[in-house]
C-alpha cells in the first residue's frame, strides 16, 4: 500500500492511518518497521512501538503481548536448532 501524500499524513483514517499509528515521534507508522520481519517478531516491536497509544489503561498488556509473541519466537528458534 502506497503511503500518503504530506498533505494527507496529518488526516487520522481509521482504517489505513488511526491516530494511534501515527503518533511515534519518528514521524513514521510501524507497518514501515516490521513488514520486513516474521510474523511474531514483527508483532512483539508492534505491541512495543504502539503499547498505550490505543488506550492507555491498557499499556502493560500490550507489551505482556510482545513478550508473549517474543518467546513464540524463541521457542520457534529452539525448535529449529534442536534436533
Amino acid at each position: 500500500m502506497d503511503r500518503p501524500s504530506s498533505d494527507d499524513e496529518t488526516m487520522s483514517d481509521p482504517v489505513d492511518h488511526p491516530a494511534h499509528y501515527t503518533t511515534h515521534p519518528s514521524g513514521i507508522e510501524c507497518i514501515q518497521v516490521v513488514e520486513h520481519m516474521n510474523f511474531c517478531r514483527g508483532n512483539a516491536v508492534k505491541y512495543i512501538w504502539r503499547s498505550g497509544e490505543k488506550d492507555s489503561q491498557r499499556e502493560i498488556e500490550d507489551l505482556r503481548k510482545a513478550i508473549w509473541y517474543l518467546n513464540r519466537e524463541i521457542g520457534r528458534l529452539e525448535r529449529v536448532v534442536t534436533p
